[in-house]
């Protein structure tokens, strides 16, 4: 009797573990799938959209909007090439690619150029296929860098041709070294990405350069969580947490 209670004891206690990496497995299996076909979260590293985006602002980004390519997986793995749809971001998406140098590196920028546009930048002026960018100046603006140095800065609204499309970007003077740029004629199957803090930007103006389309991993739709400082720190949560900015959408 004692030796069969311990084999049924043996076996339930083989079972429980079965039951465990089962369960475990479903529940990576159903993650899995979640980021890879319809949203991922990301946060935000650097300065470059400052201000719709913030260091420390995590947003959820869709997979779907555009189609899916290897890049929209994770480690991209190559079952394929190009993309399952030809829809084309609009212009003035918030989005995030792969940048080609390296493809694997993740950033977001605003979508500026869609393929055969003319982009360059005159005296700190947006122009797109020759004709300048509407921009209304809002107010001074003054951030902090990750570094703990403060830049000041002006705020304006910019009106994006085409589909009307506001949002705002900040610029510390007009002469810096990406505000007069060559003419960019972006070539087909690419896009032109630009961060909203125009002299704090690594983007297509210089070492970014123009951006597959295959390389954009999905589009950035809501800031789901915003914290002045790590995550990490948990204990400081309640005083670090940014309520205001937690539910805002992309401009």
């Amino acid at each position: 009797m004692n030796q069969g209670v311990s084999k049924n004891s043996a076996a339930s206690k083989s079972g429980g573990w079965w039951d465990v990496i089962r369960q475990v497995t479903i529940a990576v299996v159903i993650a899995l799938g979640i980021r890879s076909f319809l949203a991922e979260p990301f946060n935000i590293p650097s300065g470059s959209m400052i201000p719709t985006l913030l260091v420390g602002d995590y947003v959820f980004v869709t997979k779907y909007s555009y189609g899916y390519s290897r890049h929209s997986f994770p480690l991209s793995p190559p079952i394929f090439s190009g993309r399952t749809s030809d829809t084309l971001p609009a212009r003035g998406d918030v989005a995030v690619f792969k940048t080609p140098q390296d493809n694997k590196t993740d950033y977001i920028k605003r979508v500026i150029g869609l393929p055969g546009d003319k982009i360059q930048m005159r005296e700190g002026r947006l122009y797109i296929n020759d004709k300048v960018v509407e921009r209304r100046y809002l107010d001074d603006y003054v951030y902090r860098t990750e570094s703990g140095y403060t830049v000041r800065t002006r705020r304006y609204e910019e009106t994006l041709p085409g589909t009307g499309t506001k949002h705002i970007i900040i610029e510390q003077s007009d002469n810096g070294p990406m505000d007069n740029t060559r003419v960019f004629e972006v070539p087909a199957g690419h896009l032109f990405m630009m961060g909203d803090n125009r002299d704090g930007s690594e983007d297509s103006r210089a070492s970014v350069g123009y951006v597959p389309v295959e390389n954009l991993v999905g589009k950035a739709q809501i800031i789901w969580l915003s914290v002045d400082g790590s995550l990490f720190r948990f204990w400081e949560l309640p005083w670090t947490l940014r309520f205001g900015r937690i539910g805002q959408g992309m401009d």
